[in-house]
């Protein structure tokens, strides 16, 4: 067992540090303390961002219509049900122990340090995919605009949306730019997500708003009846589809040591989450209620520029793709930020290296490990250069990120069961709220995510880069989670991380006086 003693030294000007001896483990370079500046709004803007309800509208609509056809709103409703279990689990964990480290942190401590480093590994690999595939699907939508402008014309360019070559290139400039303001303090990142937010939100009620009355198509009550999708796989990767829109409402979790007050960060996560679904389902209905099946499922990654065309002339049509370009933005740099606090979490229990756990004496962030992720991200972008159309890259990356955020999902509410599982000796009600309904959601998805595994396994001979090749897509996530299994190794016999024996994370209040506000 290891006992901490600690002192205040100095860090450098405005900022202390509290170092720390660990008996019998070697002593890590103590991290400073991040600055706490964010209030209940700014997180909601950071969650709100990360799920990115105009990208999942404009994008993950078509998308997931190819699987389930005309049923994108009971889809939606019913993907929200088991989020909503596993919401109540990191709401109810954060009020005990809030932790940048989040399910890293509590499923270490109450199942395992080996599945509690999985979940944070998972966390970290999907969402560096994520801000990979979404530098693309950002390069792809400013050109979209471009070409609405008619700016490849004056230039004399020939400018293709759906090549990931043109769009990788343009979206890697500006994950550089979002990544510099990730640096530069949470502050401002969260400033300027409000911002973005406001005008996407107005652009998407006002078009949504006006499609449910203004569209050709008649509405059906089939829309939300589950049982008429042809077949059980297609309501599964529909389900897992829908559930990957949702993603993201826990990044208020992550910045929670940043926040003034911890409990801000469980009302921002469950504000975000019923705010996501009341913008999905108006999307989808009103999606439905514009366009053909056909056209849902031809448009892919420009489903929402044809969706405005349909609706208004120009200029007044370049709205909503407008509000995709910066939803886009808005999540490419609120997917940093909950990624760097997550490993600088796991750096200092040092299962991760000491780059995770710098701090800039001048803005009170992780700077380093900010820019190194931005870094990685675009490698990632580039190397997703092999798929040459943006459609196919989003299907290859929502399907793999969906399997693996369903088992880190899983894995954290069935940590919060296995913590408050003695609620059933308080109150059948609690115990219903605290256990039963973390354990049903979990079960949900482990159930979703292991039938879309067999079916890929089942549905190929042989293997191609192609997301109509099941061997392909069951490679991605098995890569993801081989891969986070040797790290744990590595962490736990290299590093010798106390984490492993313990299955305690450091806690943030024992490391250091909050970092003030420069002058």
């Amino acid at each position: 067992m290891c006992r901490h003693r600690g002192r205040t030294a100095p860090l450098g000007e405005g900022a202390t540090v509290t170092s720390y001896r660990e008996e019998p483990a070697g002593p890590a370079q103590p991290p400073a303390a991040l600055r706490k500046s964010l209030g209940v709004v700014d997180g909601f803007a950071i969650a709100a961002s990360s799920t990115a309800a105009t990208t999942s509208i404009g994008i993950g609509l078509g998308v997931t219509a190819t699987a389930v056809g005309l049923h994108l709103p009971i889809i939606m409703l019913l993907a929200f049900l088991p989020i909503l279990g596993i919401a109540g689990a990191y709401s109810r964990l954060n009020r005990v122990e809030p932790n940048m480290g989040s399910g890293y942190v509590w499923v270490g401590r109450s199942l395992s340090p080996w599945l509690g480093f999985l979940v944070g590994w998972i966390g970290i690999v999907s969402t560096i995919v994520f801000l990979a595939y979404t530098t693309t699907v950002t390069g792809s939508a400013l050109l979209q605009l471009a070409g609405e402008a008619g700016l490849h014309e004056a230039a004399g360019l020939r400018l293709d949306p759906d090549s990931t070559a043109q769009s990788t290139a343009l979206g890697i400039v500006v994950l550089v730019a979002v990544t510099f303001t990730a640096v530069t303090g949470l502050r401002s990142a969260a400033t300027f997500q409000k911002y973005l937010l406001v005008f996407e939100y107005a652009v998407l009620l006002g078009f949504c708003g006006y499609g449910l009355f203004a569209g050709s198509q008649p509405f059906s009550l089939d829309w939300l009846n589950p049982f008429t999708i042809p077949s059980f796989e297609q309501l599964a990767q529909g389900l897992l589809l829908s559930v990957f829109c949702f993603w993201g409402f826990e990044s208020t979790f992550s910045v929670t040591e940043e926040i003034r007050d911890p409990q801000d960060a469980s009302k921002a996560g469950l504000i975000t989450l019923f705010t996501m679904l009341g913008l999905f389902l108006l999307g989808s209905f009103a999606f439905q209620r514009v366009l053909s099946l056909d056209e849902l499922t031809a448009h892919g990654a420009q489903g929402l520029t044809y969706f405005g065309n349909q609706l208004a002339g120009q200029p007044l049509a370049a709205l909503p793709l407008i509000a995709l370009t910066l939803s886009a933005v808005a999540s490419l740099q609120s997917g940093v930020i909950p990624t760097v606090r997550g490993m600088f979490a796991m750096g200092r229990d040092r299962t991760l290296g000491p780059l995770w756990t710098k701090v800039s004496p001048r803005y009170g962030t992780p700077a380093a490990g900010t820019v190194a992720v931005g870094c990685i991200a675009a490698a990632i972008a580039v190397l997703s250069l092999v798929i040459p159309k943006v459609g196919d890259l989003i299907l290859a990356s929502v399907n793999a990120i969906g399997v693996v955020v369903s088992i880190y999902y899983a894995l954290t509410a069935l940590a919060a069961a296995a913590r408050f599982r003695g609620s059933f000796r308080e109150s059948w009600s609690l115990a219903v709220r605290a256990v039963v309904l973390p354990v049903t959601s979990a079960l949900v998805l482990l159930a979703l995510g292991g039938y879309l595994c067999w079916t890929f396994a089942t549905s190929a001979d042989h293997f191609e880069v192609s997301p109509d090749n099941g061997w392909f897509m069951l490679l991605c996530p098995a890569v993801i989670l081989l891969t986070g299994f040797v790290a744990a190794a590595w962490a736990k016999w290299a590093r010798q991380s106390p984490y492993f024996v313990t299955g305690r994370s450091v806690a943030p209040d024992a490391l250091a006086e909050p970092v003030p506000d420069p002058v």
